[in-house]
Formats: structure tokens, sequence, C-alpha cells
């Protein structure tokens, strides 16, 4: 049995092009137990004074109210904790990511929990997970672009999982979307068919 976690934050919901990728990936993984987290600002809000101080409190200091306020935070870290692939299906909003996502990962990221802090330097603690994240754009941001420049969606999304010790990341763009429909379905195609090879490559790896 392989857990899954399938995190997902457009405005669009279930016509997203970047989760109707992701859900053909996890389709087609073997033997895969899949948790779905639906990202908003009603799901998971943005991070507030008084939950950041309780996650800077020692757990044996936690009153009650603070034991509350980290219990959102704690069912999302307990999640990814327990999947053995993580699955992000990530629109490119302005450049970058979407505040809700950004909103997972201010709950997720917790000193002592999900990372600590070293005489080496920080240390991530999530290791030994499989991230893939299937990233769309509008316009073509892949490195030969010269729009590649604006892309702050797939850099910080490696930077900050890689914080957190998760450096095994793969990420499949489907872009173009907004070039015509000719472009978006060849992005659409293209997408799918990586996302095919990967979950084939993954079923092949567990049969081996």
């Amino acid at each position: 049995m392989t857990n899954v976690l399938l995190v997902h934050s457009s405005l669009f919901g279930d016509k997203s092009e970047s989760l109707a990728v992701a859900r053909a990936y996890v389709s087609g993984l073997p033997d895969a137990r899949v948790t779905e987290r639906a990202l908003s600002p009603s799901t998971v809000p943005h991070l507030e004074a008084s939950t950041f101080a309780a996650m800077r409190t020692p757990a044996a200091e936690l009153d009650a109210a603070q034991k509350s306020q980290l219990a959102l935070s704690d069912t999302l870290v307990a999640e990814v904790e327990a999947a053995d692939t993580i699955v992000l299906a990530v629109p490119m909003y302005n450049f970058s990511i979407p505040s809700t996502l950004k909103a997972w990962i201010d709950h997720v990221a917790r000193a002592g929990r999900t990372f600590r802090y070293t005489e080496k330097g920080p240390e991530g603690l999530l290791t030994g997970r499989k991230v893939v994240i299937f990233a769309s754009r509008g316009g073509v941001y892949s490195s030969e672009s010269p729009a590649a420049a604006f892309d702050f969606q797939e850099p910080y999304l490696r930077a900050v999982l890689g914080f957190l010790g998760l450096g095994d990341v793969t990420v499949v763009p489907v872009e173009g979307l907004a070039m015509g429909p000719d472009a978006a379905a060849s992005a659409r195609a293209k997408a799918m068919a990586e996302a095919g090879r990967l979950a084939a490559a993954a079923a092949e790896r567990k049969v081996a």
C-alpha cells in the first residue's frame, strides 16, 4: 500500500487543469491509498500571529487554547508525515503559487516538527518521501523560454520543500494554456503523457 497525499489549490476546483493531470497520475499509481486536501481560504486560512506563537511554544507548555489553535496545523503535518508520495497540483498566479498553497506551507513548516535548526544549519525532517508537482501556467516559463526569469513557482517550491527535507521532487509543467486552443491541447496531451509515464515507472519500481 502506497500512501498518497494529493494537495490542490486552484480557484477552479474540479475544473482545474493542474488537478486533472495530477488525478490522472494518481489513478495510475499501483495500490495507492489517497488522501485529498483541497485548499481554500476557508479550509486552510492564512497563518495568524496567535497560531505562529503557539508553534514556537514548547509542547509541554501549550495551554488548551494554543492546542486548539494548532489543531489544523497538526492535522496537515500528520497528513504529510503519513504520505509516501506527495502530489501537488499547482496553478501559477502572477508568476508564483496561490496564496492558499502558501498558507498550507506556513502551517506545515514547523520548527522542531518538520525541520530543526542545528549547529550546522537547518535540517529538514520530512526525508524519504517523493514529491510530484503538476504546475499549470498560462504562458511558457521553462528554462529555454525568455520568460523563465518570471517563474517564481517552481524555484520557490523546490526551495521550501528542500528546506523541509523533501528533496526528491519531480515537476511536470502544463504550460502554454493561455496561448490558444492548439497550444493548450498540446500542453495537456504532453503533461498527460508524462503523468502516465511517471505512474508506470512507479508501478515498475513497486513490482521490482
